[in-house]
């Protein structure tokens, strides 16, 4: 069994095609503050949040992968959703094995890499959820501010809220 992904430990490394068939590698992010964003198609809570971490990312000049991981969204509907919300890089995790290795439940569930590689914050990227459709409090946002201010995000981890990650196990 995979250890216990959480804040303060080196991210786990993953090598993940965009929708261009080109490879992209966590361990070549270092030196730049990453968000990997494990997103749905078909999840409004996703579409909802696409926003949120949209700015989050620009206002802290953040990179984010946003990598699609739900069993039967076609990379043609990858595709079309993905540039309909202005998302600049899609990854496709088809087999769930990034969602895996980062313990990913649902979309959206975001995870901050620092440009050290360690992972500095997981969760939802606000407040919003079942009983609070409105958030309050951007969770992303200030986890970003923070580890570009030199400090520890607080919190440094919040539960996902929305849609399971849709897994297909075969055999």
């Amino acid at each position: 069994m995979d250890p216990v992904i959480a804040p303060g430990i080196p991210a786990p490394a993953v090598d993940l095609l965009d929708l261009e068939g080109v490879v992209h590698c966590l361990d070549a992010q270092r030196g730049r503050l990453t968000v990997l964003n494990f997103w749905s198609v078909e999840c409004p809570w996703s579409e909802r949040a696409d926003g949120v971490v949209l700015e989050a990312v620009r206002e802290t000049d953040a990179d984010l992968w946003t990598i699609a991981s739900c069993a039967g969204e076609t990379p043609d509907r990858i595709l079309e959703i993905s540039a309909e919300r202005g998302l600049p890089v899609v990854l496709l995790d088809p087999d769930q094995a990034a969602a895996d290795r980062y313990q990913a439940q649902a979309t959206p569930h975001v995870f901050v890499v620092d440009t050290h590689g360690i992972l500095r914050y997981r969760g939802a990227p606000d407040d919003a959820g079942f009983g609070n459709p409105v958030p309050s409090r951007t969770y992303l946002a200030d986890a970003l501010r923070a580890i570009r201010q030199g400090r520890a995000p607080d919190p440094a981890e919040t539960p996902a809220q929305g849609c399971a990650i849709v897994r297909r196990r075969f055999g």
